[in-house]
């Protein structure tokens, strides 16, 4: 799939077949998280693969919106180690790069995916810290939830010209340049 065309068409999948994803693809989804840039280079990242049904469903009743890991076969916990922090504070955006490339990777290979928030709520790192049994230098940030898609979405129109400044701030001119 062409680059531009997984940038927007892909939607967040909250309903999924119940059909498993083969390890491959899970490396493949993993291994995009891992070619992410990353604050000099410190890639602080690990990953979590949670397919145990139990497991599962204690994140869905410690996440307030994770009712989608009922029918999810598959998820991925992003994690940031600020052990291997290089520059303290970016963990989180090299994770948050990390994660929107899993979701575009899924997205090429027709697989749905949405990402659940657990950054910086810190109920929600407690908890998934918990139940992952994660050490206090690794952080859970976000939780991938994959499968196959059981539901199809358009794509909406997202081009807001009024967000467009020239030069500086000023009123928006909707020029780029």
């Amino acid at each position: 799939m062409d680059t531009l065309k997984a940038i927007v068409t892909r939607r967040s999948i909250r309903k999924f077949r119940q059909k498993s994803v083969a390890p491959e693809a899970l490396r493949t989804i993993i291994e995009a998280g891992m070619y992410a840039p990353s604050a000099r280079n410190e890639q602080p990242w690990h990953f979590i693969v949670i397919s145990e049904r139990g497991i599962l469903d204690e994140i869905m009743h410690a996440h307030p919106y994770a009712s989608m890991l009922a029918q999810a076969p598959v998820a991925i916990l992003v994690c940031g180690d600020t052990n291997l922090e290089k520059s303290p504070g970016y963990w989180s955006i090299d994770c948050a790069a990390a994660t929107q490339n899993m979701l575009l990777a899924a997205h090429d290979m027709g697989i749905g995916s949405v990402w659940l928030g657990v950054h910086p709520r810190q109920g929600r790192k407690d908890a998934l810290g918990k139940i992952c049994g994660l050490p206090h230098h690794v952080e859970p940030f976000s939780l991938v939830a994959l499968g196959y898609p059981d539901e199809t979405k358009e794509k909406p129109d997202r081009w807001r010209e009024e967000r467009i400044h020239t030069d500086r701030w000023n009123e928006p001119s909707g020029r780029i340049v």
